[in-house]
């Protein structure tokens, strides 16, 4: 079986050719390009029914905080009753919120009724991306191919997030201003019930354990709870650099290009997760995510220097490419730390970071290019990934893959060469240390 591994070099070719994949793979992206029009859908309704760009922004982070708490308990409910069981009542409540939604902005309700019904709206957001994610994981096992699964599906959320909010602006501005929300509504409601329809693809269901105990959830996982932290940093790069980048070019007078850069950005993002999910890797996958996330802290650190827009350019796309390392090898890690039957819910718990970062980001960026200049609101990417690689290096213990096995060892005094053994066992071959050993050392793994 190793032989075979080494002699197979995982791509997207051989992923894509995975028995059933395009069964959850079409519908699943059908599903998941709402998510990204819901944001935007909100605040061109309600500040064209309002005037208020501080009324749209209010409802619009309503939406993605609830979302943000609910996604992980969405997750956990998938894991154990099915992802039909809860995508069919999830995309008929979703569906009944935006379409209330939109009654409300038009009849120019007052912000608190707004505020009530974003709520559910955004609580029952479906999380089709992480259940894509959990189905990728169940099919491919301890399979190489999951870091390409995993790049492959980081590429598949990028390019929503580039196609969603354009589809939904056009929407809005040329047909009428809830189109775009009505659009989101129809979307999810057929292809919410598409991929739901899917059934011989889902994960199997973890109920119970054989002893009658409830199933493990992910959170109670310490290399989960590191790994939301980093996907919190993830999230406030993402937001900190689109309010920044709209202020900085609004202050320069230049608003125009606001879009031309963050699309630089964006794509920085997309190019690096293609690379990653082509590229054989022989290291494991906490050692990339450390460095990786060290990269991105220190391609953050110049942002609220710059001045020049082409310089501004350069540094943003030299920051998108280092996010998707980072993003993918935090999801590839899910699949050895976290039970199988825990593992939607560990997904959308990531999910959930990354949009709570954003808001928090975002909240955070504004008020620092309101007080001060423009450029200041760059301070907070930069914040939030050093303090999440700071927890990162000292809790990475903490995202070693859980053990199979027993690795018995000589006692040899060496604490540090310990460490790097029990490392070596626990990333696999593809760290070396399984091949070649460490000094005379043996590794055992008793099942």
């Amino acid at each position: 079986m190793a032989s075979a591994v080494q002699d197979s070099r995982p791509g997207y070719g051989q992923l894509l050719r995975t028995p059933g994949a395009w069964t959850f793979l079409l519908p699943g992206f059908l599903a998941r390009q709402p998510f990204a029009m819901l944001t935007i859908g909100i605040v061109l309704l309600v500040e064209h029914t309002t005037g208020s760009y501080g009324t749209a922004g209010a409802v619009s982070a309503t939406t993605g905080v609830a979302m943000a708490l609910f996604a992980p308990q969405s997750g956990k409910l998938a894991d154990r009753f099915g992802q039909r069981a809860v995508l069919l009542p999830g995309v008929l409540v979703h569906a009944a919120g935006v379409s209330a939604l939109i009654a409300l902005a038009l009849a120019h309700a007052p912000l608190w009724a707004l505020l009530a019904v974003a709520v559910p709206t955004g609580a029952s957001t479906p999380q089709v991306g992480p259940m894509v994610r959990a189905r990728w994981a169940s099919r491919l096992g301890g399979s190489p191919l999951m870091p390409t699964a995993a790049a492959f599906e980081s590429v598949t959320d990028e390019f929503t997030f580039v196609v969603g909010p354009v589809l939904a602006t056009a929407l809005c501005t040329g047909v009428h201003p809830a189109a775009g929300l009505i659009a989101e509504a129809a979307l999810t409601l057929a292809g919410g019930l598409l991929f739901a329809s899917q059934r011989r693809s889902q994960p199997p269901v973890h109920r119970a354990h054989a002893d009658g105990a409830p199933p493990v959830s992910a959170l109670s996982v310490p290399g989960v709870r590191v790994l939301i932290v980093a996907f919190l940093g993830i999230g406030c790069v993402f937001g900190g650099m689109q309010v920044t980048l709209t202020a900085f070019t609004q202050d320069i007078g230049r608003p125009g290009i606001n879009g031309v850069l963050y699309g630089i950005f964006a794509a920085g993002n997309m190019l690096a997760g293609v690379a990653c999910g082509a590229i054989a890797w022989k290291v494991g996958p906490r050692r990339r995510l450390l460095v990786a996330y060290g990269l991105l802290a220190l391609a953050t650190t110049p942002l609220w220097a710059v001045t020049a827009v082409p310089l501004l350019g350069a540094v943003g796309l030299v920051v998108g490419l280092c996010i998707a390392p980072a993003l993918i090898t935090g999801y590839t890690l899910v699949e050895s730390l976290v039970p199988a039957g825990a593992r939607t819910e560990a997904f959308t718990w990531l999910t959930g970071s990354v949009a709570l970062g954003q808001a928090a980001a975002a909240t955070a960026a504004g008020q620092l290019a309101d007080r001060y200049a423009p450029s200041t609101g760059f301070l907070v990417p930069l914040a939030g990934t050093v303090l999440a690689l700071t927890v990162l290096l000292a809790l990475r213990a903490h995202l070693l893959p859980r053990s199979t096995g027993r690795i018995v060892t000589p006692a040899t005094g060496d604490a540090s060469a310990d460490d790097d053994l029990r490392a070596a066992a626990c990333d696999g071959p593809s760290e070396g240390g399984a091949e070649r050993g460490v000094g005379h050392r043996t590794t055992v793994t008793v099942d």
